[in-house]
């Protein structure tokens, strides 16, 4: 399957519901020192292995991600680097033959020859830098959500890919290996239940005593942990002292690492609707009610229409509002035409058509509802078969050259993060519309916002190289 496909290539690749519609290095040589005479980059010969670099290797998501792609025949996990020493440490009993490094600059200055992949599963701020510090080197990465912390970025991840068409890359959307998942996108694609009206995402933010400093609680600067290299975790981030529950995942609430609630879930909520139609390319403007603005923290709770310009028969409207929310907020089932009862799940997906709703769980759990009458979305007519899907691996057998199904490549990354950042960034001005313009990375309205919240000033050393 194509790693980016439109709505023609996707409905001709499931012709089972059409109906429906109608209603490393070969011979011992990495694979890197390829890349290294051909900058836009290359696949890895299927009969190769592809040699991996670990950043982030454990967390609250590096283990699973390094395991995961570890399990894969032809991979090698040849590095890891971390910022915890600890954490290689643990790492390296398992691969006990990988070099080590703190520094993700030093993993490619020194061992560049010897990796051909690079597995990203670091804090948000740390994303871009790092990412785009791979596709300059032409090595394909599997980077972790939310894909970039800045909407700057999210054009600087565009024009590496549009440089860089070699490459395969990945972000860390395992959820939509769910068949459920997959047929909400055949179902949204196929137009069966007649033109788009509204999106409704939202999540209760799991973890959140475990993830997020709810209580924007500013502890007393103290001594980071030995086993941490405080300055090497701050990267692109003005120096700061160090605070308690900053780490290793109470970032996230802070504004400078993480992205709330709303970026922390946005890929695994908002993925469908923006896979279901590819006239929703880049929003035109955001507005985000919140009680208070953000500043050194991320606020809650947060609930914000992004807007869509569209102009097409798939949509009732010229312009189509995604409701996206934090904190548990969900929409009232009976302005959805819904009978009374409770959401499935806190972390929910829903798309209001004119014919029908559809009602989707993060895990996958698919209802479609007509005149207030509901069907198992699995049991839909027509729907092709959904084989099993290996997240992790679909990202190392493209890298082999083969034909697997693949989600979610940085490109549609860049769509799916960008409401996400939009709807946080925008609660730092709360209950103002802020009309928005990728091309210019700018709000046009709003010359504070455009000045305070799209990019940030990195620091030396740190920034992102420019991949072109």
């Amino acid at each position: 399957m194509p790693h980016h496909l439109n709505r023609r290539d996707f409905v001709s690749r499931s012709a089972g519901f059409a109906g429906v519609a109608g209603l490393a290095g070969l011979g011992g040589v990495s694979s890197s020192l390829l890349a290294a005479t051909s900058p836009r980059g290359r696949r890895v010969a299927a009969n190769s292995r592809v040699n991996v670099l670990c950043i982030g290797v454990v967390g609250t998501i590096g283990s699973v991600d390094r395991k995961q792609v570890a399990g894969h025949p032809a991979v090698e996990i040849v590095g890891l680097c971390d910022v915890d020493s600890q954490a290689i440490d643990k790492a390296t009993e398992r691969h006990p033959d990988a070099f080590t490094c703190r520094d993700y600059r030093e993993a490619f200055a020194t061992h560049g020859d010897s990796f051909d992949a690079v597995i990203v599963s670091t804090p948000d701020h740390t994303h871009a830098p790092i990412m785009l510090s791979a596709l300059a080197a032409g090595k394909h990465c599997y980077g972790q959500k939310p894909l970039v912390q800045q909407l700057e970025e999210l054009s600087m991840i565009d024009r590496a890919m549009d440089a860089r068409p070699g490459l395969v890359t990945q972000v860390g959307n395992q959820r939509m290996a769910y068949p459920g998942r997959r047929a909400a996108v055949e179902i949204l694609r196929s137009g069966v239940l007649g033109p788009a009206i509204a999106g409704y995402a939202w999540t209760g933010s799991p973890n959140k005593g475990a993830y997020f400093n709810y209580d924007r609680i500013l502890h007393e600067p103290s001594t980071p942990p030995a086993h941490i290299d405080y300055d090497l975790w701050l990267g692109p981030c003005a120096e700061v002292p160090y605070r308690d529950e900053m780490l290793p995942v109470k970032w996230r609430s802070w504004w400078d690492y993480g992205t709330g609630g709303l970026g922390d879930w946005g890929v695994h909520v908002l993925d469908v609707i923006l896979f279901g139609y590819d006239e929703l390319q880049s929003p035109v403007a955001v507005k985000t009610h919140a009680p208070t603005p953000s500043n050194e923290f991320h606020t809650y709770p947060c609930l914000s229409t992004v807007t869509y310009a569209v102009d097409s028969p798939n949509f009732a409207n010229r312009f189509f509002p995604l409701h996206y929310s934090d904190s548990g907020q969900t929409p009232s089932r009976a302005a959805l035409g819904l009978p009374p009862g409770s959401w499935k799940d806190s972390n929910m997906t829903v798309v209001q058509c004119e014919g029908g709703v559809l009602a989707l769980t993060a895990g996958g759990d698919l209802e479609i509802w007509r005149d207030g009458v509901m069907t198992p979305g699995l049991e839909m007519p027509g729907l092709p078969e959904f084989p099993g899907i290996n997240h992790w691996h679909a990202w190392v057998d493209n890298i082999l050259g083969k034909d697997v199904e693949l989600r979610t490549p940085f490109k549609d990354g860049v769509r799916i993060t960008e409401p996400a950042l939009l709807a946080c960034k925008a609660a730092r001005f709360p209950n103002e519309e802020l009309a928005w313009s990728r091309a210019e990375n700018a709000f046009t309205n709003h010359e504070e916002a455009t000045a305070t919240i799209v990019r940030r000033a990195y620091r030396d050393g740190f920034a992102p190289p420019a991949v072109g």
